[in-house]
């Protein structure tokens, strides 16, 4: 292993360790940019229907004054205007940001895959701090550059995988760390996803644009193409190249966030998509099994990490789906589940049955079942490290109440990190199954792929560019 690329990769995740955190976490309160820390923290909310609706109730709830409320579908922003009737109505947050300027301290970004990247970014060079939805970004290039910029301009962030917040995804991670099922050679996550419509062509013709839509600014930085009805606004947008991540960028940050903790998972140096369904040019396949090769890093063994996706209730296709051989005690014991996560260490194994790691079950050697972590015998002793949480949304705030961005546990140090793995997967895919990727994590480039440097960093739109 180049020597070069291990020190980076270890380096970097030490930086966003839980001592870090923990430090971090009872450290002395400090001014925000000068701020009273009597004074509520002014929002900008960009995206306010689906998990932009909850997500700005939460800024709410967390003590936030909400100012301003941006969103490119009129009706979906009259609705949530009239829960918060003195903010300010944008329909772009280019204008948002410009207009309202110093009467804004942060914003929650909760639009499509697509157009995180060019509002988070536009927020942090003015300043803001930023709560952004999971996937972080769209490429590898946009997490690098997300992620600099926010270590740069010491901006507190959060990425909305809410899961972070979980005790019993931090207690998985001490478990695993403790040794408790040795050292871990095997990750196994799956996932019920895709919900939308993937796996097709697009639809010829053009419907009229809504005149409440604003199909221009909801296009943002993607090649412009002409609206369809229930095509891509409002949700079925995850499944097309342009716009989303699949299904991989949709939960990965959800169920891969707790092993990626544990196992302080870094750069694989290999990516490669081994099996899909039919492709088709513009949508992501109706299921994929992809594997990841991690190097032995910061005291962690060589890992090989497999991903499968695919919807178990459509009927066109049979999902991919671990061996199962290695998951026969999960399903003896409840079946397995539509998304999962299996770490398979020397001693045992360790099993999460949901999408955010919040309960994880162990089964060490010589034993026929699955026990709740939290009572096995083994992981009793097991001291806590890594401080609980308050709440995913209220980290956030007391990051930016104390000006110390390492309290919140998914901030962008993290969570680029997170979201940059993932969106490997993703080039994998696009590249097409049977081709090994080696991968050079810092230089961001494949040394036997060429063709994947069209995917790491994508043209923009002329005026969306970041």
């Amino acid at each position: 292993m180049n020597h070069s690329r291990s020190t980076f990769t270890r380096r970097d995740f030490l930086a966003t360790s839980t001592l870090a955190f923990g430090a971090a976490w009872l450290a002395a309160p400090a001014i925000v940019h000068g701020q009273n820390l009597n004074e509520r923290i002014r929002v900008g909310c960009i995206g306010v229907g689906g998990k932009g609706d909850s997500d700005t109730d939460d800024s709410a709830r967390c003590g936030g004054e909400i100012v301003a409320l941006c969103d490119v579908d009129e009706t979906t922003l009259r609705k949530k205007a009239e829960k918060f009737p003195q903010a300010r109505r944008y329909r772009d947050f280019r204008k948002m940001l410009d207009e309202m300027g110093q009467s804004i301290d942060a914003v929650t970004v909760s639009i499509p895959d697509h157009n995180h990247a060019q509002a988070t970014m536009r927020a942090m060079r003015m300043g803001k701090h930023c709560y952004t939805q999971k996937p972080l970004v769209q490429t590898v290039y946009e997490a690098r550059l997300v992620r600099k910029t926010a270590k740069d301009r010491g901006i507190c962030s959060q990425m909305g995988n809410q899961g972070s917040a979980g005790s019993g995804l931090r207690r998985a991670v001490e478990v695993v760390q403790a040794g408790v099922i040795g050292p871990v050679r095997e990750l196994h996550v799956w996932s019920n996803r895709p919900v939308w419509p993937q796996g097709i062509n697009r639809p010829p013709g053009a419907d009229p644009v809504p005149p409440t839509l604003d199909w221009d600014v909801w296009l943002g930085p993607a090649p412009a193409r002409p609206y369809k009805q229930g095509v891509y606004h409002s949700f079925n947008w995850r499944g097309w190249y342009d716009f989303g991540t699949g299904a991989l960028g949709d939960m990965a940050c959800h169920t891969v966030n707790m092993p990626f903790r544990a196992l302080k998972l870094g750069y694989p140096n290999v990516v490669e998509c081994e099996q899909t369904s039919p492709l088709f040019p513009e949508t992501f396949p109706k299921t994929s099994r992809i594997r990841f090769e991690f190097p032995a890093r910061a005291g962690q063994p060589p890992l090989k990490f497999w991903w499968y996706d695919g919807n178990p209730d459509d009927k066109s296709v049979k999902p991919l789906r671990p061996n199962p051989e290695l998951t026969k005690e999960v399903e003896a014991q409840r079946g397995l589940p539509g998304s999962g996560c299996l770490l398979v260490g020397d001693k045992g194994k360790l099993f999460s049955p949901d999408d955010y790691g919040s309960e994880f079950f162990l089964l060490l050697q010589g034993e026929s079942e699955f026990t709740n972590g939290e009572k096995h015998e083994a992981a009793r002793n097991v001291p806590q490290t890594i401080p609980r949480s308050p709440g995913h949304n209220e980290e956030w705030f007391q990051a930016m109440k104390t000006g110390r961005p390492a309290l919140a546990y998914s901030n962008f140090d993290i969570a680029a990190y997170l979201t940059e793995i993932i969106l490997l997967g993703c080039i994998a895919l696009r590249i097409g199954p049977g081709r090994r990727m080696d991968w050079d994590g810092p230089k961001m480039r494949s040394p036997n792929c060429p063709e994947a440097a069209r995917f790491v960093k994508r043209a923009y739109r002329r005026g969306w560019e970041l």
